[in-house]
């Protein structure tokens, strides 16, 4: 009896001991670090943070603590960054020292670091130069990708033409058109919009997207090393991302049957033949995994993040008839009715490119930012960030900064008009984030976003099953991504 109660003094004592030397680190560091709430061992500010609020919870805390701040989801520690400035000031001014890419736990589950999107360092640059170079190879920025866009729209217009005026779910028109554009440059080639496998891997990509976004998602983020041995919804993600990886191995081993060292195909091509080249180099970043994980960084991003942005538009547009009409006046008169809209003709269109803008805006599409991880010991205003230090830059707060627009939660395009009804830039406009890491798609994306949004309404008028004012547009989720409600539509042709 008397072993087992000095055993018990003693692992009490012994627990105390850790807890104790684990809040002195804490302190220890935090002298260096942004001020923020105390966390506790393992669990961090777990008590402090709403998981199906997450964004809306570190925003509430930075009202507290100021623009920027130390917040521990469980037992990762975070310098959250907020506003224009803050945000600026360390991925633009302090590109370098930012540089580094964080944690995404759900995501990294199968990246581990690799490709192009989750890696850092020499690796994230090389990937990143290849990447941006073989994508203009295969006409991204020029006409032949606008010729590619503008095909894929006609078949979308086709399709929903066929519905003849029924109500329907968006969501998979929207993803199968947008998917083909980026498929025809990694894989050479688009899917039939009736192909069964296509639209598993659409489904794949959807479900672990939404996961991301999902309370449960943000508990991973924070309790990532116990939570990847238990059962729950994180296994189902984990089972969309080894499916899409799977699928993307499968193209590669075909593209290695039929490959023609002098004539690249595709993306998948490309690298093989850049393999080839470097195969003797003892530190080359050109490698199989590094070749699968790419392709499918492109995949995906340039799957979900345009046509989710596409299907939150256009429940704005539906919620603001009179907006919606205005787009369609623009259109008609500088288009008109019987050819395709060209990317040029933004230049003449000032409202509809407010409203793409303010759409991307509203979207907020990434609003945590992906993480980044500071590459040295990085002083910061008055702060000093130790080397590997995750940041999470909250591009949703420039979104929404109300020193650059008037409403931030309000749907207006005249957040990027001027008093003459003329485009107006924004220095807070960063859906694509900014500095060295931002998006290497934004141009890609930018012209789907103006030709698939003119050319469907040069064609239809939108008709919700609700009336405007009962059209609720708030976000369903919002945790690494902003997911839009669920809802039906018609097209009506015009």
């Amino acid at each position: 009896m008397l072993a087992s109660g000095l055993l018990l003094v003693a692992s009490v004592a012994f627990l105390s001991v850790l807890v104790l030397m684990s809040v002195w680190k804490q302190r220890k560091l935090s002298g260096k670090l942004p001020p923020g709430p105390t966390p506790l061992p393992f669990i961090g500010n777990y008590l402090q943070l709403n998981t199906e609020k997450m964004y809306s919870s570190l925003m509430k805390i930075s009202q507290r603590y100021g623009p920027v701040f130390t917040i521990h989801l469980g037992p990762r520690r975070v310098v959250v960054l907020c506003g224009q400035e803050a945000v600026k000031e360390a991925l633009v001014d302090q590109a370098e020292e930012f540089s580094g890419r964080g944690e995404q736990a759900t995501f990294d589950w199968l990246f581990k670091g690799y490709g192009v999107a989750f890696s850092s360092g020499e690796r994230a640059k090389q990937l990143r130069r290849f990447s941006i170079a073989t994508l203009r190879d295969f006409g991204v920025g020029k006409r032949g990708i606008e010729e590619r866009i503008q095909e894929e729209a006609g078949f979308l217009i086709e399709s929903f033409r066929k519905t003849n005026g029924a109500l329907i779910d968006p969501t998979f028109y929207l993803s199968r058109t947008v998917s083909n554009v980026i498929s025809s440059i990694v894989f050479g080639d688009r899917f039939d919009y009736e192909d069964k496998e296509f639209l598993s891997l659409l489904r794949m990509m959807l479900g672990s997207f939404q996961f991301t976004a999902t309370s449960m998602g943000q508990l991973y983020e924070m309790f990532s090393s116990v939570m990847k041995h238990l059962p729950g919804p994180q296994q189902q993600a984990f089972k969309e991302l080894q499916g899409l990886e799977d699928f993307i191995t499968k193209k590669v081993e075909q593209n290695q049957r039929t490959l023609d060292p002098n004539s690249p195909r595709d993306f998948i091509d490309s690298f093989l033949i850049r393999m080839l080249e470097e195969k003797k180099n003892p530190n080359t970043e050109f490698y199989m995994k590094n070749l699968v994980l790419t392709t499918l960084n492109l995949f995906f991003a340039g799957t979900e993040t345009v046509s989710t942005t596409l299907r939150y538009g256009f429940l704005l547009l539906m919620k603001h008839p009179d907006i919606e009409a205005k787009v369609h006046e623009e259109i008609d008169r500088v288009i008109g009715r019987n050819r395709q809209a060209k990317y040029e003709d933004r230049m003449k269109m000032p409202y509809t490119e407010a409203v793409i803008h303010e759409i991307q805006r509203f979207a907020d599409m990434i609003p945590m930012g992906l993480a980044r991880r500071v590459t040295k010991d990085t002083k910061f205003r008055e702060f000093l960030l130790p080397k590997g230090t995750e940041v999470f830059p909250m591009l949703g707060s420039v979104l929404k900064d109300p020193k650059f627009f008037s409403n931030p939660n309000d749907f207006n395009p005249k957040h990027f008009l001027d008093d003459k009804g003329q485009f107006k830039k924004s220095d807070a406009f960063v859906p694509f984030s900014i500095g060295k890491r931002y998006c290497f798609g934004e141009g890609l994306a930018r012209m789907e976003l103006f030709l698939f949004l003119t050319n469907i309404m040069q064609n239809f008028c939108f008709k919700s099953p609700q009336a405007p004012q009962d059209i609720d547009v708030s976000p369903r989720l919002v945790g690494f991504a902003t997911i839009p409600p669920n809802y039906t539509m018609s097209f009506l042709s015009r």
